[in-house]
């Protein structure tokens, strides 16, 4: 399923038939019964014949894989193993909230972990899949946490604490990001216009899909360079679920009961 290039974004190749949904930007937490038994209700309708990719964000925050009992989270894995048991192919791609799911989180839940970047393909429009903090590059602060925590060396040291410690860490740094957010200028928390571009132009595609913002919306774009392009924004699923879906000929997104939609080709 996965072709991996030395040097290129690694690409998923599909099959003549396939039906795949993408959804980001959950936030799942034991405190929220309601949002959890939403998860649970759009998982049950898939069938073994689709593929779900996870745009980051599932979890309000991930501590590392030895924590989700700590965290509540161990129903939420069981979920998504009995999801994949079923057949379902299940994609991670990591995002700002849950950077420390690994490869024991996959190992458990039968997840294929992605990269941060990733190409989706079929015979006529490549997909580029990101989580979309790393479009936001007026935000520099976000910008310095993220380069920070996804350096290995502080990983390695996070994970090393005990899980206590790590909790407070962590609930330090989300308490300072949600004062930042109320001070911050909106423009500045949304995508960068031309760090789109020159993401889209990095790897040869013109349809791109990401979460993270949670300002759902199909984007129509012309890049004076290449042409016209296509960019989706997955909604968070406060107060209704958000996704898209793609069935080999068209691409939707639904926010709750509104959708749009446009044509592959």
């Amino acid at each position: 399923m996965l072709a991996y290039a030395a040097g290129a974004i690694p690409i998923s190749y599909l099959g003549d038939f396939f039906l795949i949904y993408f959804i980001s930007d959950l936030h799942l937490t034991p405190k929220d019964t309601a949002l959890t038994q939403q998860f649970r209700v759009f998982i049950d309708q898939l069938t073994s014949a689709d593929s779900l990719y996870i745009l980051g964000d599932l979890f309000e925050y991930w501590l590392g894989d030895d924590t989700a009992k700590y965290l509540g989270q161990q129903s939420i894995e069981t979920d998504l193993r009995q999801l994949t048991d079923r057949g379902v192919e299940v994609f991670f791609l990591r995002g700002n909230r849950d950077f420390l799911v690994g490869l024991d989180f996959c190992a458990r839940t039968g997840c294929c972990l992605l990269p941060e970047q990733h190409i989706l393909t079929n015979t006529t429009t490549p997909i580029l899949l990101l989580h979309g903090d790393s479009l936001c590059t007026e935000d520099t602060e976000h910008q310095a946490f993220r380069l920070l925590v996804r350096n290995d060396t502080w990983q390695s040291d996070f994970l090393a604490r005990s899980i206590v410690e790590r909790d407070t860490m962590a609930r330090a740094v989300r308490y300072r990001s949600e004062s930042g957010k109320r001070i911050k200028p909106a423009d500045i928390m949304d995508v960068n216009p031309e760090t789109v571009f020159e993401k889209m132009r990095g790897a040869k595609v013109r349809l791109m899909i990401h979460g993270h913002t949670h300002r759902p919306a199909i984007h129509r774009l012309e890049d004076e360079r290449t042409g016209p392009m296509v960019r989706i924004v997955l909604g968070d699923w406060g107060p209704t679920p958000s996704f898209a879906k793609l069935d080999g000929s068209s691409l939707e997104l639904w926010c709750g009961d509104d959708a749009d939609r446009i044509t592959l080709s």
